[in-house]
């Protein structure tokens, strides 16, 4: 398998093939830069919708971020929700949420054996707590049914563990309409889906220099000039130094995956689930693939590294996740790069007359991809304003040097206070389990002696040292009668 592959069966070399690089002057409606999921959605819809698209991509087709993920799809962004209602208020959060789903439901139409053949699509996706927090899940659950009328339920420690055996685990939120494909055929459909619509999607040509002036903004690229009406910038940390403004509100964010070798009936007896698994804290995320192999992300850096380095961390986490499975052997290790936002949210919308943005859409999820690509479509072609829901969220500088180092420090602090927090939380489960089987003992052992605990006997009023506690009470405050 090559290194970029997120599938345990397919063949990395079946990409679809485009045209190596633009090389003759185009004039189209609409300019996309980047051949991400973000970019290619707005190109197959733009197209859809009557529009002259060209896609300019400076490498190939998903080889980034968007060709080396888990495709995990379920609705929500990175912010929390309770943080999402603070910030816009719960009418606005609502519609971002249902935005979010819109963007799932999306991803589902277009992720179909009839039109991505061979994209393993699979059901359900459970997100657990690594502390013991039902009354927390309580109130979660509430917040995503009642306020936005999501398909939610709760799971219970015991059902947890009775579907992924280990102790590391305690309660659960269990997405039934969530799902996960073949990340990989997604996005390399997803782009075949745009050329049939129309769209013309060229590889190996990186953008040099970009002028938005004017109603007709013109891109210079290595080999040919190209103008449009709009451009939609849906690249992501490697937009390059014309688009550095843009790039430098982003930390880059490498996530480290890797596919097992073949596992056998081990796997079955140590997870009976196979739906996308992550846990609350984001250090752990996988799911089976294959039918017998676990396809696991969890370290990350905020540089660049050969990810083969990360197998035996890789290996370290599954063992420790799931220390029935022992050391495991590992087929193939990759990673991508996410830019993630300050805030937490993606940046959405026209920066000014022409110009769009789709980007940050780091740790947002699939769905959130498809949610921007439809709306920026309709909203040059049909003037959907629904963009501006995003405006709260503006472009801001991500620290530079000094962000990724804070933020290395950050993730290294929170998977130890993580880790810190689970152990605390097992030690707590084990105490109480032995406080139950201590009573128990207890009661079994009265129960054959035949006897049983003795009732209090309360001394009538008359006879206690003080009398009754009114009495006491009276004799405080007034003294000795």
């Amino acid at each position: 398998m090559s290194e970029t592959s997120t599938s345990a069966t397919d063949d990395p070399d079946d990409a679809v093939p485009f045209p190596s690089r633009l090389s003759v002057d185009l004039d189209v409606d609409i300019c996309v830069v980047g051949a991400g999921l973000a970019g290619l959605t707005v190109a197959r819809e733009a197209a859809r919708l009557g529009a002259s698209v060209a896609v300019l991509e400076g490498r190939q087709v998903g080889w980034n971020a968007s060709g080396n993920q888990l495709g995990t799809v379920l609705p929500g962004f990175d912010l929390p929700v309770s943080d999402l209602i603070e910030r816009v208020g719960l009418e606005d959060a609502r519609e971002l949420w249902a935005l979010s789903k819109a963007g799932a439901d999306y991803v589902r139409a277009t992720a179909t054996e009839e039109l991505i053949p061979g994209i393993a699509l699979s059901e359900g996706a459970l997100q657990v707590s690594t502390v013991d927090v039902g009354e927390t899940l309580i109130s979660r659950l509430q917040t995503l049914t009642e306020d936005f009328e999501t398909e939610v339920e709760g799971w219970q420690v015991d059902r947890v563990r009775s579907t992924i055996r280990t102790k590391r685990y305690f309660h659960g939120i269990y997405y039934p309409r969530a799902f996960q494909l073949d990340g990989r055929k997604y996005v390399h459909g997803l782009a075949e889906l745009a050329r049939q619509a129309g769209a013309r999607i060229f590889e190996d040509t990186p953008v040099v220099s970009i002028d938005f002036s004017g109603i007709r903004k013109r891109i210079v690229t290595p080999s040919a000039r190209l103008r449009a009406s709009h451009i939609v910038l849906a690249g992501n940390v490697h937009l390059g130094a014309p688009l550095k403004r843009l790039s430098d509100t982003l930390l880059p964010v490498w996530r480290y995956a890797a596919v097992t070798e073949p596992l056998g009936e081990r796997l079955a007896e140590a997870l009976g689930f196979h739906g996308s698994v992550a846990d609350s804290d984001g250090i752990d995320h996988f799911r089976v693939v294959g039918g017998d192999r676990l396809m696991w992300a969890s370290p990350e850096t905020t540089w660049n590294a050969k990810p083969q380095r990360f197998a035996p961390a890789i290996q370290r986490r599954i063992a420790t996740i799931f220390p029935q499975l022992g050391k495991v052997g590992i087929d193939d290790v990759f990673s991508g790069a996410v830019g993630v936002t300050v805030h937490g949210m993606p940046q959405i919308g026209e920066l000014r007359k022409g110009l769009w943005v789709a980007s940050g859409i780091g740790r947002q999820g699939m769905n959130t991809s498809a949610m921007a690509g439809v709306l920026i479509a309709r909203s040059i072609l049909r003037g959907d304003d629904r963009w501006r829901l995003f405006s709260p969220f503006e472009l801001v500088w991500a620290g530079g040097t000094t962000g990724r180092v804070a933020a290395h420090l950050i993730n290294l602090w929170g998977r130890g206070a993580s880790a810190t927090a689970n152990v605390l939380a097992r030690y707590r489960e084990r105490l109480r389990a032995r406080e139950r089987i201590r009573n128990a003992r207890l009661a079994e052992a009265n129960r054959q002696a035949g006897t049983l605990p003795r009732p209090s006997r309360r001394l009538p009023a008359s006879q206690q040292p003080y009398g009754s506690s009114s009495q006491k009470s009276e004799q405080i405050e007034n003294g000795p009668v």
